[in-house]
């Protein structure tokens, strides 16, 4: 039994406890729990069953509400992909100028999750991006090799 189904036990056997004896001061006495404890053990108990019982860690449960949105962060990613010597505040601007609203301190924050802050990280991903993909020639451009260059 790990350490937080014990605790769990615990506190449900004070539940039970209270309940038996009729007397919450009492039961908290016994298993050592402030009566504030106890109603926030009961609620807990009552509105989310015998998960409530264990314990939660404090912090964050999702994405901060003022993040910008998916397809605002692709934005910034594709064209981080495209121009990866400009700077936050241009890339805002240029988004803007697609009818993209984002500010700078949203670019940087887009980049900070990335790992893409500084000039350097952000040629190295276009660098990896471009190993990775496979260019595919047209006929047009693969002919071009074959003729000879003219020098005059």
């Amino acid at each position: 039994m790990t350490t937080e189904k014990k605790v769990a036990r615990r506190k449900l056997s004070l539940l039970e406890l209270a309940a038996e004896m009729k007397n919450v001061s009492r039961a908290c006495k016994i298993m050592g729990y402030s009566r504030q404890q106890f109603y926030e053990i009961r609620r807990n108990y009552q509105t989310y069953g015998a998960e409530g019982l264990i314990d939660r860690l404090p912090g964050p449960k999702g994405p901060h509400p003022n993040r910008v949105s998916e397809e605002i962060e692709k934005a910034i990613l594709d064209h981080c992909l495209d121009y990866p010597t400009h700077g936050c505040l241009r890339v805002a601007d240029e988004l803007a100028l697609k009818g993209i609203q984002v500010s700078s301190g949203g670019v940087r924050g887009v980049w900070s999750r990335h790992n893409l802050l500084s000039r350097h990280e952000r040629l190295l991903r276009l660098e990896r991006h471009v190993s990775e993909t496979k260019i595919v020639l047209s006929e047009g451009v693969s002919g071009i090799s074959c003729i000879e260059p003219i020098v005059r």
